[in-house]
């Protein structure tokens, strides 16, 4: 990891002001492993489930999160490209998203921006409510890039 633990926390938790008020908790924050947890307390919709706006942010954060914590910051920045995500069901409590770059892929991408000064990547989420259950489906393209 290229910076401090906590930094990474910080940065994932309190430096967007939406994700801020929306709660959102990164519970594990390791190179190439990331999980965050979006509650539903704060972010309910009309009808009580989790509100989607709220789904999209933990379906997005994870590329930012990842990057933190398996690249360089002084050295490159990620974005978001595309984001696609697909609502399997109501949101009725906290939902969770685990996601993992692996070693392989860390290196691709690393060397690719080394070379051309940008590098793009996949990732392909599944968030879950307490009992393991898929509630949504996310697909998105990220790009890292020098400064």
């Amino acid at each position: 990891m290229s910076m401090p633990l906590e930094l990474v926390r910080q940065l994932t938790e309190e430096q967007i002001a939406f994700v801020k008020r929306s709660g959102l908790q990164a519970e594990v924050l390791e190179p190439g492993h990331v999980r965050l947890r979006m509650p539903l307390e704060g972010n309910q919709n009309h009808i009580g489930t989790l509100y989607a706006g709220a789904l999209f942010t933990l379906a997005e954060m994870p590329g930012g999160a990842l990057f933190l914590t398996s690249f360089d910051a002084r050295r490159f920045y990620p974005i978001v490209k595309e984001m696609n995500l697909r609502f399997r069901r109501p949101a009725k409590g906290d939902i969770t998203v685990d996601a993992r770059i692996d070693q392989a892929e860390i290196t691709r991408i690393q060397n690719e921006a080394d070379a051309s000064g940008k590098s793009e990547y996949w990732l392909e989420l599944q968030l879950l409510d307490a009992e393991g259950e898929v509630v949504a489906e996310s697909r998105g393209l990220y790009q890292m890039r020098a400064h």
